[in-house]
């Protein structure tokens, strides 16, 4: 069970401000690129150390994102790129939003042990790659296996539900530690839990496609 896996809960609290882009002409594609300027105002400012207000603009991309899909369905205007640039945009906020981070000079392992400052970069690397192939894993299923049928315009596929740490868990933790001032704790967190849940959805896809 993961935040995604809720998702349907929280779609009744996304449809009024939905409605809002709605109303002011936003498209879904637009909405996708303004959580694409979102993620990147986030990263630069966390490598500025500016981790409260990189947290809010964190938090406004994760907003668009959501929101894009409840655009696309109140408009009747989902298409295929729309779906795809959307996978691409997500992909380069958790990429960069973590890199910020990385590139911010804050002490991580450093700060607390007696450890060369590589094994910070090295954490932050972990960080990236675990965040990206946690989600990754889905699209490279919808190719190999062929999931294809959607509902409400998306693919719907047994791993919604498997992975314990996923893309929102990664969001809501960056955030909190954005804004508690502990987002070395964050970086740490995150570079154990994705990867850790990567192989959880490895080890679901062995038992059951096997």
């Amino acid at each position: 069970m993961n935040i995604t896996a809720l998702r349907p809960r929280f779609k009744q609290y996304l449809e009024p401000v939905a409605g809002v882009f709605v109303r002011c002409g936003i498209t879904p594609n637009q909405c996708s690129f303004l959580a694409l300027i979102a993620g990147i105002s986030a990263a630069v400012l966390f490598m500025e150390r500016m981790f409260l207000v990189g947290s809010l603009f964190l938090f406004l991309s994760a907003l668009f994102d959501l929101v894009d899909g409840s655009i696309a369905r109140r408009t009747n205007c989902p298409t295929k790129f729309g779906a795809v640039f959307d996978w691409i945009v997500d992909k380069y906020v958790d990429a960069i939003v973590i890199l910020g981070i990385g590139l911010s000079g804050i002490p991580i392992l450093s700060g607390i042990l007696p450890v060369p400052i590589t094994v910070d970069f090295a954490i932050t690397g972990l960080a990236i790659t675990g965040s990206l192939m946690n989600t990754f894993i889905k699209p490279v299923v919808y190719a190999e296996v062929g999931y294809r049928e959607k509902v409400e315009g998306k693919i719907d596929d047994p791993l919604e539900g498997v992975g314990f740490f996923g893309r929102p868990e990664t969001f809501l933790v960056l955030i909190l530690g954005g804004v508690t001032g502990f987002i070395w704790v964050a970086v740490i967190i995150i570079a154990i839990c994705t990867n850790l849940s990567a192989i959880q959805r490895i080890l679901y896809l062995y038992s059951t496609l096997s």
